[in-house]
């Protein structure tokens, strides 16, 4: 019986992940931090938890997550600073200019990830090294000598981002394909893009507990350990096999803010969630959508958190939306409760041009109707002075109070816009 060809698969990706980024961008901002330890923290409470931290304070222990006041047990003598997500952001596109230098990005995946497809001159170990090695000088010429980037390619982009971890700080790492599937074998479950606790979980019980017994099994079982078809698509391109993204719609969108102890009474913490809410609305609109739900989030100071649903017509405005923050928040257990936390989360998302107004609409009174041309040319101008100009120079009464609380915050999925976000 004639056994059956393997396809060499060549080298198609290049994964450029910064190390340590946010703690880097502080220790490129501030000399006195270089080769120090250094934990990046939302807000400066001893209570609150390290967002990001350099390479010499991990040697100690520290991690994103570490509440802060461990850190300083873990780490005595760490550094720690307030995030500056608009300087994070800025160095963000001079890192993607930087690479666009050497090789086209593909797409940026969040503020310190982004990958290349390599055309196919270009595939040759030899002249991917020599790619990888540009761009670590482009990075450090253009951008920071302090900023580090780990570079790793592969024939597919999930094993390109495997490779960028595997030598990480600085790195630089290529998988080939006659290299697979051993070369994975040295990592725990946890280190593969995918794989967290709850997953692990899964395999533990399908009785993969390596790597190396994951690479072995075969596509039904982790069709079943993933419940779908997402364990086939690992099994392909744990082999090398290039899988076309899956596309998926935008589900959610929001902003969550930890508040700092002065702003812990429920009277100061409002005005924040009102900015909150804001900033949600306007990036609703600049991405088109509208929204027809609405969840409150709170963290009690010692205490349990708390949520709640309100559900609307799908609408983008400002007014209709903090309408139903206030009825949420009269509905909060604890009023006199101090709050740690407070957040909002915009769901049941849909297209402008993808909605289908109500054919009759039940309107007890005309000025409370949602969706008035009225508020939308309203939330229009109000848009575009703050885009220009600033969220200070004109903003709803309801944040007067704490109209600079709240300050910028990034996802690592989300690059903000600093147009759509500057204060």
């Amino acid at each position: 019986m004639a056994s059956v060809p393997v396809v060499e698969h060549p080298l198609t990706a290049v994964f450029v992940d910064c190390d340590s980024y946010f703690a880097s961008v502080e220790q490129h901002l501030d000399p006195a931090l270089r080769g120090r330890p250094v934990g990046v923290a939302p807000v400066m409470a001893e209570s609150s938890c390290c967002i990001a931290a350099s390479y010499e304070a991990k040697a100690f222990g520290v991690k994103t997550g570490t509440r802060i006041s461990d850190a300083r047990q873990l780490c005595p003598g760490i550094a720690i600073v307030e995030s500056k997500p608009e300087e994070y952001v800025r160095c963000h596109h001079r890192i993607v200019a930087a690479v666009e230098d050497c090789i086209h990005v593909e797409a940026v995946l969040s503020i310190d990830e982004m990958w290349a497809w390599l055309p196919y001159n270009l595939r040759e170990p030899a002249t991917v090294e020599a790619i990888g090695r540009q761009i670590k000088a482009s990075v450090s010429r253009d951008v920071s000598p302090v900023i580090k980037v780990s570079i790793g390619a592969a024939p597919n982009k999930y094993l390109a981002k495997i490779a960028s971890k595997l030598r990480k700080p600085d790195g630089l790492c290529i998988i080939e394909q006659r290299e697979l599937p051993d070369i994975l074998y040295p990592l725990e479950l946890r280190d593969m893009t995918g794989i967290g606790r709850s997953m692990e979980t899964r395999l533990h019980a399908a009785g993969i507990h390596t790597v190396a017994g994951l690479c072995a099994a075969s596509k039904p079982v982790l069709r079943g350990a993933w419940g779908g078809v997402l364990g086939e698509r690992l099994w392909h391109l744990l082999r090398g096999d290039e899988i076309p993204d899956l596309v998926s719609a935008r589900k959610s969108l929001g902003h969550s803010h930890v508040l700092p102890p002065d702003s812990r009474a429920p009277e100061r913490a409002w005005p924040i969630l009102c900015k909150l809410l804001h900033k949600a609305c306007e990036r609703l609109r600049f991405h088109g959508l509208l929204t027809g739900s609405l969840t409150l989030q709170l963290a009690y100071l010692g205490g349990p958190a708390w949520g709640a649903e309100a559900r609307s017509a799908e609408t983008d405005s400002t007014l209709a939306l903090l309408r139903l923050l206030e009825k949420l928040w009269r509905e909060r257990p604890e009023p006199r409760g101090r709050l740690l936390q407070v957040g909002v989360v915009l769901t049941r998302l849909c297209e402008h041009g993808n909605y289908t107004p109500p054919l009759w609409s039940v309107v007890n009174d005309a000025a409370d109707a949602p969706d008035t041309e009225k508020h939308r040319r309203l939330d229009a101008a109000l848009d575009q002075l703050r885009a220009r100009y600033g969220r200070g120079v004109v903003y709803y009464g309801s944040v007067q109070e704490d109209r600079d609380k709240a300050p910028m915050r990034i996802s690592f999925t989300h690059i903000p816009d600093l147009g759509l976000e500057r204060d």
